[in-house]
């Protein structure tokens, strides 16, 4: 397997050029069972395969917990952000050196998923009651220089949730860990 197979083992987050309502619901879907499915990936995993990078010099499965908990959360706040202010500025975040703080590294993975349990309830709730119009509201990532329609934001989430759970999928079926 190559390097980017294993960085990448559902591909690349593909926008598709029109949101039906039946492609948001998906993401929706998608968003709202993810906690259900990281809690299936990892349940029975020891602490070494939890401390198992799911790639060479990546994170291991540890961290890729802890990252979505981190990164669901800010990506929350920057929903809540966009739509009560008019196209706000967020604040990124180096995600790279959060997985390396002690929670990232060596807390136990429960409290992560507990927190994307709550996280994910209440955000599925917000997300499936958007308006069209609400859909349409936008936040500027200065980091990347650009701005960022919800509708299309939801979907990039949607397949960040499957690229992460894939990450430990893949791992441990290259592994044989049952």
């Amino acid at each position: 397997m190559n390097i980017e197979s294993l960085k990448f083992p559902i591909g690349h987050f593909e926008q598709p050029e029109t949101v039906t309502p039946e492609i948001f619901a998906d993401w929706v879907k998608i968003i709202a069972d993810f906690p259900k499915r990281l809690i299936e990936a990892t349940d029975g995993l020891t602490e070494q395969q939890l401390d198992t990078p799911y790639r060479p010099e990546g994170w291991t499965v540890r961290q890729v917990v802890h990252h979505c908990a981190d990164s669901h959360l800010n990506s929350f706040v920057r929903f809540k952000l966009a739509l009560t202010e008019d196209n706000p500025t967020i604040k990124p975040y180096f995600e790279e050196r959060w997985a390396l703080l002690p929670d990232g590294k060596t807390l136990a993975i429960s409290s992560s998923l507990k927190l994307l349990e709550g996280l994910h309830e209440r955000w599925a709730v917000l997300l499936g009651a958007l308006t069209e119009a609400e859909r349409q509201r936008t936040f500027f990532h200065p980091e990347h220089q650009q701005e960022f329609v919800l509708e299309q934001y939801v979907g990039f989430y949607a397949w960040h949730c499957s690229h992460h759970l894939a990450h430990i999928t893949s791992l441990k079926a290259r592994e044989g860990w049952g």
